[in-house]
């Protein structure tokens, strides 16, 4: 089997399995490719995920929130280097093409939140949407999980920041625009690349790099606080684009910025090189001679401290060029923290939950 013709308009090159499994299974071409027939195209399927919680609590010292949401796993944007990919071995799937193409969805999502924030001992945090997979999948115009997750907020007056790579975010703006008057809302749009080219192919599925920049103009216009993700910083392939991505984005209106050093454990590792070596195989070398100078010497380091900005000269001199390059475009102003103080169960959920009590 052609690996060209499984991958059409995807990130990864391959689908080997999650390091879990007992069985090894790897697409190859065998050679009798004259009269074969075409592979089927790669479709996407949905499935739903019982979850018994909503709401995810992390202590990672470098991670800036202790709680998230994660409405899908999986996520069809394909982009090639997302740190989530290992996730899906989890799932017994494959953390290449499956993770791309086989997805879940929390249909119980909004409901789970509205019991959580209900629970009499429940301390209001910002919570964080999207710390894993985008919450803003091309199926959410369908299902609209992250659009209740956010209503919910709304009713409760609870906190939220979110971060995607979707242009799709603004079909919210409705309900982030109000909240953005009451401090209880920010957003943060990852901008990899502003050349179209490159985007699709190490983003396949993404909305592209104008489309990202006038979803930051339009959550700007109605208030909302967005910082633009120049994420990951790729040596050798993108970083030079450093600079141009925060000026654009301030033209745009985002009032920050924050960046990430590419991050490969586990499988990625692999197929990170694999799609390199297709994708830029003029610059495949070099491109990871530079990552590891990043990482001591490693395909990578994970270590709480230095994982997401790596060490060294290269990663020392991207450091010095995004401060100098957000202090140039305004970029480093104090972000104002989400109001906490404001959160309420309203009558009628705090009315339904004491039905449950009773019936309990």
């Amino acid at each position: 089997m052609s690996s060209t013709s499984v991958t059409k308009g995807r990130g990864a090159r391959s689908n080997a399995s999650g390091r879990y499994e007992t069985l090894r299974e790897e697409d190859f071409d065998d050679g009798w490719t004259g009269e074969d027939a075409a592979a089927p195209p790669l479709r996407t399927t949905l499935a739903p995920e019982r979850a018994r919680k909503i709401i995810t609590r992390n202590d990672s010292p470098d991670v800036g929130f202790d709680r998230s949401i994660n409405p899908y796993r999986g996520c069809e944007h394909g982009c090639i280097y997302c740190y989530a990919r290992p996730a899906h071995a989890w799932m017994g799937l494959s953390p290449g093409l499956d993770f791309e193409s086989k997805l879940f969805f929390k249909p119980e999502g909004p409901r789970l939140l509205e019991q959580e924030l209900c629970a009499r001992r429940y301390v209001c945090k910002p919570i964080h949407i999207g710390g894993n997979t985008d919450p803003y999948q091309p199926v959410e115009r369908e299902h609209r999980v992250t659009r209740g997750l956010i209503e919910v907020l709304a009713r409760f007056n609870h906190p939220f920041s979110i971060i995607t790579k979707s242009a799709l975010i603004v079909r919210d703006a409705d309900i982030m625009g109000p909240m953005a008057e009451k401090g209880l809302v920010s957003a943060t749009v990852s901008i990899t690349t502003l050349d179209r080219k490159l985007a699709r192919a190490m983003e396949p599925r993404a909305a592209t790099p104008a489309k990202r920049l006038e979803a930051v103009s339009r959550l700007a216009d109605v208030g909302v606080p967005v910082t633009v993700g120049f994420a990951p910083v790729i040596p050798g392939l993108n970083d030079h684009e450093l600079e141009a991505v925060l000026e654009a984005a301030k033209k745009a209106g985002a009032t920050g910025a924050m960046y990430v050093t590419l991050r490969l454990p586990l499988e990625i590792k692999s197929l990170f090189q694999e799609w390199l070596a297709e994708a830029r195989p003029d610059r495949a070398k070099r491109v990871m001679s530079l990552v590891r100078q990043t990482r001591g010497g490693r395909d990578y380091d994970p270590d709480w401290g230095q994982r997401m900005k790596g060490t060294g000269p290269v990663a020392e001199l991207i450091a010095a060029r995004f401060r100098a390059a957000v202090k140039r475009y305004h970029l480093d102003r104090p972000r104002r923290a989400l109001d906490v103080s404001q959160f309420r169960v309203p009558p009628e959920a705090r009315s339904q939950l004491d039905l449950f009590d009773l019936a309990g």
